[in-house]
């Protein structure tokens, strides 16, 4: 793999490296490789990802012939603010309850 540095740009340059990689799926294969993958394990995982390919192919071919409408991105709401007594972050609990908001479970 080869990137040109032009006017001593290596910020660009790493920038364009690091999309050529991301396309050529190498991050994907180091984080693979960091643990050791059996070989049923690796082939159960490549046929869900052919599986995984079809399908989208075959989705966004329908799209295109018109036989399922496109499905617009969702647009995120920023104006929706937490309930009152529920944290307000992750997890979505108050303090005295468990997962549900009622009385802790013992």
């Amino acid at each position: 793999m080869q990137v040109l540095v032009r006017d001593n740009n290596v910020d660009q340059a790493l920038r364009v490296l690091k999309k050529k990689m991301q396309r050529e799926g190498v991050f994907r294969e180091m984080k693979q490789r960091r643990s050791y993958e059996k070989p049923s394990e690796r082939k159960a995982r490549e046929k869900s990802e052919a599986i995984r390919r079809a399908r989208k192919l075959a989705r966004k071919k329908a799209q295109r012939e018109g036989l399922i409408p496109n499905t617009p991105k969702k647009k995120i709401d920023d104006t929706r603010r937490p309930r009152p007594g529920m944290g307000g972050g992750f997890g979505g609990g108050g303090g005295m309850g468990g997962d549900r908001g009622g009385p802790p479970r013992f």
